[in-house]
């Protein structure tokens, strides 16, 4: 007969952070016991006043931003418009209003939607490290060459060629516009919604914390000590709200509950690099890859998540989810 402690130990759980912050935001929404009269701004406050609703919105928010830091740096989530062809970057499976207009430069008229249409936006491929760092490094680059390919674009980019004049050219002669001219007729400038062919990230200032010598000023020593107190603070608080949400979950469901990645779906080593593409033959357009890229299919669903639904109204709004999976085989 077995014994009582091996029949009752509970089974350990992992859970991806960065799909529970995504696809989970019901259950973290109301992270303060609506029974428990807590005091909130100096006085105890029932489940159901504006104080305790307040609360409860702001630590959920919270508490979204500390599961995203779990494993910050370490995905890059891509989508794609498929209309326009435009491509932004997510450190985040949920793409954000705000992260999107960042990377949209404006070119001209119509190249920067008014209204943002979530079933436009489709997952395109998505990048994982083994390092967060040189996950960050990634995003970096990829948003400036995205930047640069605006505002400095191949010749052939932004030059209008006779194949494109052939296929817009009415079959009657009289009713095409006159054009000017001191241009040619080919090779002259595009307008601006034909420049529009890649969504770009908005430029960043810097600042000269670097001295003649070469070394820092001691203003940017301070700042760079402020940033890392911050930063250690700021860890410990992500740390404490992420334990008291792995004892919910154990609570809840009996099983002990452990929040932070998973053993096998992403790279294991800091070197190595996997993509998961929505077309894998858009792997071929490269030359060659190092050895220790891997190279993966994307899972393709029709679902969409709304996030302003099942987001807290303190979040900032989202234009579309996905889950990113990786295709099995048998599939």
């Amino acid at each position: 007969m077995a014994s009582t402690n091996s029949a009752t130990k509970p089974i350990k759980r992992i859970l991806d952070a960065t799909k529970i912050s995504s696809l989970t935001s019901k259950l973290v929404r109301r992270p303060l016991d609506p029974k428990a009269r807590v005091p909130i701004q100096g006085r105890p406050r029932e489940g159901n006043s504006n104080a305790f609703k307040e609360a409860n919105t702001r630590e959920s928010v919270r508490l979204q931003k500390a599961l995203n830091a779990v494993a910050h740096g370490k995905h890059i989530f891509v989508y794609h418009n498929v209309r326009t062809k435009q491509v932004v970057y997510s450190l985040t499976r949920y793409l954000e209003k705000t992260n999107l207009l960042r990377q949209m430069v404006y070119h001209g008229k119509k190249t920067v939607p008014a209204e943002l249409r979530r079933d436009m936006w489709v997952p395109y491929y998505s990048v994982h490290f083994g390092d967060a760092r040189l996950g960050l490094r990634a995003y970096q680059l990829l948003r400036e060459f995205s930047l640069q390919r605006q505002l400095a674009p191949p010749a052939e980019m932004i030059t209008v060629s006779k194949e494109y004049l052939n296929a817009k050219r009415p079959k009657d002669p009289p009713s095409w516009r006159r054009i000017r001219q001191d241009q040619p007729e080919a090779n002259r400038p595009a307008n601006g919604e034909a420049r529009a062919r890649q969504s770009p990230n908005e430029p960043k200032g810097h600042l000269d914390d670097v001295s003649k010598r070469g070394y820092l000023t001691r203003k940017a020593r301070q700042r760079r000590r402020a940033a890392l107190e911050r930063e250690a603070r700021q860890q410990g608080w992500n740390e404490e709200r992420i334990a008291g949400l792995e004892e919910t979950f154990s609570r809840l469901s009996g099983e002990e509950v452990e929040i932070g990645e998973v053993a096998g779906e992403y790279p294991e080593n800091a070197k190595d690099v996997k993509i998961l593409w929505r077309d894998v033959h858009d792997a071929y357009f490269a030359e060659s890859w190092p050895a220790g890229v891997q190279h993966g299919e994307l899972e393709l669903k029709r679902s969409h998540i709304i996030g302003s639904e099942i987001r807290p109204e303190g979040a900032e709004e989202v234009v579309t989810e996905h889950q990113f999976n990786e295709r099995k085989e048998d599939q």
